[in-house]
This record gives C-alpha cells, sequence and structure tokens, in this order.
C-alpha cells in the first residue's frame, strides 16, 4: 500500500511524502531507511522483496522516500543530512515502528531513530562520495575534460556538486562527508549469502537473499 507521511522539511515546514507499507500479522514493524543515490535504485526490487519476506513472517514494514530522493519534491539541493536524520525519527514515530532496518547509506541518517537499530553493510559517507566523485571524474576524462577530485570535493564543500545526476547542496556534502553509520546490530553480506546486489549495474532481486536478511530481522524483532 502506497500511504504520504507527513515529514519536517528543510526549511521548517512540514512536506508530504511517500511510503510504502506491507503489514504483519503481529506487533512488530519495521521501518526500512533505504540506501543512498544509485544504490538506492539498484536495491529498490531488493527492497521490496525484502519486505514481502517479512510480511511472510508475520512483520510489517515500512520503507520511506527522504526528502530529496525518489519521489519527493523536496529538491535535493536543499537538503542536509540533519534533514534526513529528522525525517527518519519523524517516521519513526508516524508509522509506529518497534524497530528499524537500515539499508547500506540509510544507515548514516539513523541517529534519531529511538528504537534498535539494524544496520545491512553500512558504508560511511566518505566512501559514498568518493565512488560519486570517481565516476563523474571518469566520465570527464571520456568527454575530453581533466577533473580533480580534491578539487571536486572542494567545490561540493562551498558551492554544492552535481554528482552521477544528484543535486547535492554543500550541507549534504559536509555533512556525508564525515558521517559514518550509526550504531546497531549490523548485518553483513557475508551474513546473507551471495554477492551486494548494489554492485550490479541495474536493480536487481535475489528472493534468497531477500529471504535471509527478512530471517535476521525477524529474529532481532522476535528477541
Amino acid at each position: 500500500m502506497i500511504a504520504t507521511w507527513p515529514c519536517p522539511g528543510p526549511d521548517g515546514g512540514t512536506a508530504s511524502e511517500y511510503a510504502l507499507v506491507l503489514e504483519g500479522a503481529g506487533e512488530a514493524r519495521v521501518l526500512i531507511v533505504p540506501a543512498l543515490f544509485d544504490e538506492g535504485n539498484r536495491l529498490r526490487r531488493y527492497t521490496v522483496e525484502t519486505m514481502r519476506a517479512l510480511q511472510r513472517l508475520r512483520i510489517g514494514s515500512v520503507v520511506i522516500d527522504l526528502p530529496g530522493s525518489n519521489e519527493s519534491l523536496t529538491p535535493l539541493s536543499c537538503v542536509s543530512r540533519e534533514d534526513w536524520t529528522r525525517a527518519v525519527s519523524a517516521a519513526v514515530a508516524h508509522f509506529g515502528a518497534t524497530h528499524a532496518l537500515a539499508i547500506r547509506g540509510g544507515a548514516l541518517v539513523c541517529g534519531g531513530a529511538g528504537v534498535p537499530l539494524l544496520t545491512y553493510a553500512p558504508v560511511a559517507g566518505a566512501a559514498i562520495l568518493r565512488q560519486m566523485v570517481r565516476m563523474r571524474v571518469l566520465s570527464a576524462r571520456e568527454a575530453g575534460r581533466e577533473e580533480k577530485a580534491a578539487e571536486l570535493m572542494a567545490e561540493g564543500r562551498t558551492q554544492g556538486i552535481v554528482l552521477a545526476g544528484y543535486a547535492l547542496g554543500p550541507a549534504l556534502v559536509r555533512g556525508l562527508e564525515g558521517a559514518e553509520p550509526c550504531d546497531g546490530r549490523t548485518i553483513a553480506q557475508a551474513d546473507i549469502g551471495g554477492p551486494g546486489l548494489w554492485l550490479r549495474a541495474e536493480a536487481g532481486e535475489d528472493a534468497g537473499q531477500s529471504a535471509a536478511l527478512a530471517g535476521l530481522v525477524a529474529e532481532e524483532c522476535r528477541s
């Protein structure tokens, strides 16, 4: 079911953001904070399949659009990491989540979740930015231009920058650059089995991996 929820916006107001909700038969409900940027696109089908696997285990789940992502009307260039942290906290309260699951870069914005947190294959903010900058440098080189990673990062910190098609404002660049995954029970890819689907060029799914991830989340919900 597609739902909307009142999300605190960068301007201090409230915006209506989308969420996908799958109800469970028990009391547990997991808020899923998706991976960021292109990894979020590549893992979207996998995330939804994990939600279905949780539902088969009688556990409800909700995956949210963060401000500036997916169907959000909030410009990404206006968003900071703190805005995403506030959004996660608000979503936990609005949907009555009992637990949170953060996927990859989603683990960078769960500091205010206030419920038991699981982080799946968490990644540091600096690593995300390095990969996006590397892609831009290679793309420029193929087009006959020379760009340097250090200069791009300096530009991003002060003026903002477009990386992989995403217009990141300076506050988001600075916030992500020093961000580390929030504390929680970590689920490594080795615990799931198989290669991480975020490494694929296109969106994909793996029923076995989704079932394994859902099983570990269910264990936490029932402990």
